[in-house]
């Protein structure tokens, strides 16, 4: 079965906008709202701060952030925050996380800067430490990441997945060998090369004894996308998730995606 959800703006000026669109979204059945995270972007509001309002503000539907800044961010305090969402939603958080990117930018707000080594190093200590955290676990020892003596806690209400947005190869395997999804976005991973970077995920998965078919594939889509495209991109690439960004007039094309859109994808 696909699921469906909405990319929403994390602009202060759009705020009013972005919160009739989280509630439109929910009413007509999407799956899930996706929040990009840039805090070093001075016109939006912060990612998990917006996705409490907008999970304050919404009954049923998921909120995960597309992706979380890890450099930023800092993987305990991913987890508990991740997990406090969780609790404070009934179970309506998922986890998108990134390596990083704009490093410059991430710099000049007191973050690290890393190599492309470093990042994808960081990013698995990061599931591994957030994931015993989840679990219980107070410590951790990595070259990046460390936690002693820990009381970790709230434990999240549901089995939070962590949804991985990267595209080398070291990052693609990170996907099949830990994550639970693989989140690219078309103007970075156009559906030409989608194959062959799924094909990575999978030996990944098959070399470390797990499923390919149990790790989920969320694709960010962009501009005037049709029903038979994401139809054609769900049964030739493996898509099993279309988080739709849309433009101009934000709720109206909400409301078009829900109600032309999804129920043409079938």
């Amino acid at each position: 079965m696909i699921s469906f959800g909405v990319s929403l703006d994390p602009s202060a000026a759009s705020l009013a906008e972005t919160r009739v669109a989280a509630r439109r979204a929910d009413e007509l059945g999407l799956d899930l709202i996706g929040i990009q995270d840039h805090p070093y972007q001075r016109r939006f509001l912060d990612t998990w701060l917006l996705a409490a309002d907008l999970l304050a503000r919404t009954e049923r539907i998921r909120i995960f952030p597309d992706v979380a800044n890890l450099p930023l961010r800092g993987a305990a305090m991913i987890a508990k925050q991740a997990a406090s969402l969780d609790v404070l939603s009934g179970g309506r958080f998922e986890l998108g996380l990134g390596a990083g990117g704009f490093w410059d930018a991430i710099e000049a707000m007191g973050g690290p800067r890393r190599g492309a080594g470093e990042s994808i190093e960081a990013l698995e200590e990061a599931i591994r430490l957030i994931r015993g955290f989840w679990a219980g676990d107070g410590t951790f020892e990595g070259r990046h990441y460390s936690i002693r003596g820990l009381h970790p806690g709230p434990p999240p209400p549901h089995e939070i997945e962590i949804w991985l947005g990267v595209y080398r190869p070291r990052g693609l395997r990170l996907v099949g060998e830990l994550a639970d999804g693989w989140v690219p976005s078309l103007p970075y991973a156009p559906p030409e090369p989608i194959p062959a970077l799924s094909r990575q995920i999978d030996d990944a998965a098959a070399a470390a004894g797990r499923d390919p078919g149990e790790i989920r594939r969320i694709y960010n889509v962009m501009g005037g996308v049709a029903a038979e495209q994401l139809a054609e991109w769900a049964s030739e690439l493996g898509f099993d998730t279309f988080v739709y960004w849309p433009q101009g007039d934000v709720v109206r094309e909400v409301e078009r995606f829900a109600a032309e859109v999804v129920p043409a994808v079938g």
